[in-house]
């Protein structure tokens, strides 16, 4: 059986996937009319995720790009091949994407610097989302700081780095517990008076911290780890769905045993003839319309794929089943 994808045509049309070329090209697609089969060609989309609005002013499409990838390994320095970085963000926006998500720390620098290079100046509609309150001192080495006048000049660098005067969403990329949050919330705020903040969001936090901090300021967005196979952050989703708090999940495409050779990932991925990375990121969009799932990628090829899942229909029968593989 193909697996269905779901292109938002007004007639309730659903569209099977035929096949996919990693060369490059976009798919050939089966529109499945009651009345029959014919073939048509549709381009893969971030627009068949649906949307988002952050903040209330800010629409987005809800299946974007995290742009940690972009840089060497252990995040560290600039990517073994440069120019396939900035063809991959190009080409994101080419599909449809209008959220990319970033941080200071990548790279350091790096990541934001790639996005100005790839796009700037951008185009209308496209958000960029940066991190502040991680520092590196080397290759995977993360240590929080949330002092308000590190969080201060990190937004300033940002803001030269992505060359903009305002930046969409910068979310405080983690909770420093030697300083009170209300300090670096409350620095992030001032900056948004200022004007060089749009929105404020918050990462890795629990449902105490969101409610802490929405006692200094507005909060559109929470980023946490979570996927198909780990949900530990499940009660921050249910609260980010009573609130209208877009839910930014990073690590996105892992999958766990789920898709190891006869695992129901596997399996189902076999039946419907796509990637399990796929069915995982239709399993995320299907789960919550707050959810902004933000695959990273340094490969063209490995974008496009992911770009698929923006489409992809699961039955409730096939989303319960993943639901319940890891008992949550």
């Amino acid at each position: 059986m193909p697996i269905e994808v779901a292109w938002g045509n007004p007639k309730g049309v659903r569209c099977g996937l035929e096949w996919y070329n990693e060369i490059g090209s976009l798919p050939h697609v089966e529109a499945v009319h009651e009345r029959g089969v014919h073939r048509t060609m549709e381009t893969v989309s971030a627009k068949h995720s649906g949307t988002f609005t952050l903040g209330g002013d800010l629409p987005v499409y809800r299946l974007g790009y995290g742009a940690m990838q972009l840089t060497g390994p252990g995040i560290w320095g600039d990517p073994k091949d440069p120019d396939e970085a900035v063809r991959v963000l190009r080409r994101a926006v080419e599909l449809g994407v209008t959220f990319i998500d970033t941080a200071d720390s990548y790279g350091p620098f790096v990541s934001e610097m790639l996005i100005k290079k790839a796009l700037h100046p951008y185009a209308d509609g496209l958000v960029i989302a940066t991190k502040a309150g991680l520092t590196r001192c080397g290759p995977n080495d993360w240590r929080a700081v949330g002092r308000p006048e590190y969080l201060r000049q990190q937004v300033e660098l940002s803001l030269r780095h992505l060359g903009v005067e305002r930046i969409d969403l910068l979310q405080l990329h983690r909770i420093d517990p030697k300083v009170p949050l209300e300090e670096q919330v409350g620095e992030l705020a001032l900056l948004q008076k200022e004007g060089k903040i749009r929105h404020i969001g918050l990462s890795e936090v629990k449902v105490a911290d969101i409610e802490r901090a929405r006692k200094t300021a507005t909060i559109v967005s929470v980023q946490n780890l979570y996927n198909v196979a780990k949900r530990d952050a499940e009660p921050v989703l249910e609260y980010c769905e009573r609130e209208q708090i877009a839910f930014i999940p990073w690590f996105p495409l892992a999958t766990g045993a789920l898709a190891k050779e006869g695992g129901p990932l596997d399996e189902m991925a076999k039946r419907l003839q796509a990637k399990p990375s796929q069915l995982a990121l239709a399993w995320l969009l299907k789960r919550s319309p707050v959810m902004l799932p933000i695959p990273g990628t340094s490969s063209v090829a490995h974008l496009q794929e992911n770009m698929v899942a923006a489409g992809i229909a699961l039955s409730d029968n096939d989303f319960e089943t993943l639901r319940q593989a890891t008992g949550a």
